[in-house]
């Protein structure tokens, strides 16, 4: 048995393509906007149970807590308030709006190479959630997230190829006001990154002065609204059925101005919804209508995200669970029901309920996030970095991410079947020739172009794992988040734009 293992790898290392020669060929597997060909959960009755479901919360129950001017746009347009001070949506105005809403989004990025053409089934993975805490990389213990971990966050996503958007990950706990906070996220961000970014707003007046910011990074007003490379995440329902009356105003300044908006609904399953996963895909989709109605009344043309978010809850103790099958379940469900009414849709998966980058984060991640793909989602957020049930961050899982990243979307695109794919004849001609296919044209030439190859994910064998010392993959993701950081100054706004920023702004990021 040993001298057949031997002669094994014997033969792997002799047959083994030369590396050094086709790093130079540059054509690599599309992982950009990858559409999937899967089928989804729900059949077409089922997705008609939920549509007239969703009508009937909406024109019936309605929304608690909405704002005058929010009532009084509604009414304006058909809606009504009952006697216990609901808005109320008619089912004509639902059926305009899902009619009329603006199905053809794309993100930008600060060069075209990031844009997100956010159509039809094509998938793009990012980070995301609003993590209070961070893995230190020294002590490895958690503490509490500060503006530099965003930034280098940031930095950090920028180099990774798989990862295709930052979305704000965490909490700069280290601001003194909601002022400070939401200017200075946007920045850290900015600064980072030049994918497309995507951060919260706290206060309806900030809505401007962010949007300011990108101005002056664009160069004008009219250049961002032409290539919009920042947008909001706002959560603005209180599950059950309530408005958050500041973040539904975050999303109608948003409209006016002309950034686009991820309008969410983060509802807790079996507390802040039924326990009925069918029931909480109803009410969240509800939920997430009364936002994006709101958004399309205040501008037309505006680019409008459903983010629907039924998120599991382990019923022994009332706390968020995101890695369990029911999550990845639900999820693909509401991603589902997005699609049915084609709308640009984004999701949360990938929230592991593990505490650190281990085999569990690896499970629960590659799960989630794989059917979320399969079932179409345009945005996956949390899809990287994320942990302890969206309350910790670490740095070393964006680098681990990103392999799982490249996994996932690999694994979703359907494969090209024709007869010149499967060319009979040059499978003949290595039969009656050298026997193996290692060395043959065809092989070298497709090697980079139809295969992705792991960053730190470790395809070694036993011999040389152990030759260069038997490192995890965390131990690799660590060093790599290191070399990373080791470079300082790093910044995507240039010097003249970051001037006038700090001129106009109080900038903490040093």
């Amino acid at each position: 048995m040993e001298k057949k293992n031997k002669r094994r790898r014997n033969r792997s290392s002799s047959n083994r393509l030369d590396m050094d020669t086709l790093d130079s060929h540059n054509e690599t597997p599309n992982v950009w906007g990858v559409s999937s060909n899967w089928n989804a959960p729900l059949g077409s009755d089922e997705l008609q149970v939920i549509d007239e479901a969703v009508k009937e919360i909406l024109s019936k129950t309605g929304m608690s807590e909405a704002p005058d001017e929010v009532k009084n746009i509604v009414i304006k347009n058909g809606g009504r308030v009952d006697g216990d001070n609901r808005l109320l949506f008619p089912d004509h105005l639902i059926s305009k709006f899902l009619k009329e809403v603006k199905k053809d989004i794309k993100l930008f990025g600060r060069d075209v190479k990031f844009d997100l053409d956010c159509t039809g089934r094509k998938s793009y993975l990012g980070t995301g959630g609003a993590s209070p805490n961070i893995l230190d990389l020294k002590t490895q213990r958690y503490r509490a997230s500060q503006l530099a971990d965003i930034y280098d966050a940031a930095r950090i996503v920028e180099k990774m190829e798989n990862i295709h958007f930052f979305s704000r990950p965490m909490v700069a706990r280290d601001m003194e006001s909601e002022n400070d906070l939401d200017i200075n996220t946007a920045y850290a961000c900015l600064k980072g990154t030049r994918k497309h970014v995507m951060t919260s707003i706290s206060n309806p007046s900030d809505v401007g002065r962010v949007a300011e910011m990108c101005f002056i990074i664009s160069g004008s007003k009219e250049a961002f609204i032409k290539r919009p490379f920042l947008s909001l995440n706002v959560n603005h329902s209180v599950s059950p059925l309530r408005y958050d009356g500041r973040s539904i105003r975050v999303i109608m300044e948003a409209a006016k101005i002309g950034i686009p908006v991820q309008v969410n609904t983060f509802a807790q399953v079996g507390a802040s919804t039924s326990v009925s996963l069918a029931s909480a895909i109803a009410q969240t989709t509800a939920e997430t209508f009364s936002g994006m109605i709101l958004s399309w009344l205040s501008n037309p043309d505006s680019s409008i995200i459903f983010g629907g978010r039924p998120m599991i809850t382990d019923l022994r103790t009332g706390a968020l669970s995101g890695g369990g099958g029911e999550q990845a379940r639900v999820m693909a469900a509401s991603i589902q029901v997005a699609q049915h009414y084609s709308l640009c849709n984004s999701c949360i998966a990938g929230a592991t309920d593990s505490k650190i980058p281990d085999a569990q984060s690896g499970y629960e991640k590659g799960i989630g996030v794989l059917t979320s793909a399969m079932a179409g989602s345009n945005l996956i957020t949390q899809a990287s970095g994320t942990h302890a049930s969206l309350m910790g961050t670490a740095l070393e899982s964006y680098i681990i991410d990103n392999d799982m990243a490249g996994v996932v979307l690999r694994s979703i695109e359907k494969p090209k079947i024709n007869a010149e794919e499967i060319n009979v004849k040059n499978i003949d001609a290595v039969v009656r020739g050298s026997g193996h296919f290692l060395g043959d044209v065809e092989t070298y030439n497709r090697m980079r172009s139809h295969y992705l190859y792991p960053k730190v994910s470790n395809r070694d064998s036993i011999e040389e794992w152990e030759l260069k010392g038997h490192k995890s993959v965390w131990d690799l993701a660590r060093e790599r988040v290191k070399e990373i950081l080791k470079v300082k100054g790093d910044s995507c706004i240039s010097d003249e734009a970051d001037k006038e920023i700090k001129k106009q702004f109080k900038i903490y990021l040093a």
